[in-house]
């Protein structure tokens, strides 16, 4: 979801433990400056933005995009992701063997098997590339 300039100035400064006015001395401006920007009054000069994202640990494109840094929750859920779209092809293909082993796979089923696991290596190899 795309936040405004304002409340991700607001959310990184406080992931960074800063106040609005040790952000302020940071960025050679007034606290009441950086209150303007938080609530979305006014926007920082042009010319600050790599200055702001820097002391603020994020980059100028995340900033201006609406982004900020991925939150642990965010990363640790990717990292889920990844696992349950590994494991599944691992279950699918087990799956298939076992059955086709005590004779008990039908041709539709294992087909249906194998597909799920193969979307799910797909699924796992675009979500690597994004990353």
């Amino acid at each position: 979801m795309k936040k405004t300039l304002g409340t991700l100035i607001t959310e990184l400064r406080k992931e960074n433990g800063m106040t609005q006015a040790q952000l302020a001395e940071k960025m050679g401006v007034t606290d009441k400056a950086v209150s303007k920007w938080e609530r979305d009054l006014s926007c920082p000069d042009i010319n600050s933005i790599p200055k702001l994202a820097e002391i603020l640990g994020t980059t100028v494109e995340q900033l201006m995009q609406g982004e900020g840094k991925e939150s642990p929750a965010g990363a640790k859920a990717q990292e889920i992701l990844g696992l349950v779209l590994k494991a599944i092809p691992l279950a699918m293909g087990v799956a298939v063997t076992a059955l086709t082993i005590l004779n008990k796979l039908e041709i539709k089923s294992g087909m249906t098997m194998l597909g799920i696991g193969l979307a799910c290596v797909a699924l796992n190899l675009l979500q690597e590339k994004k990353n």
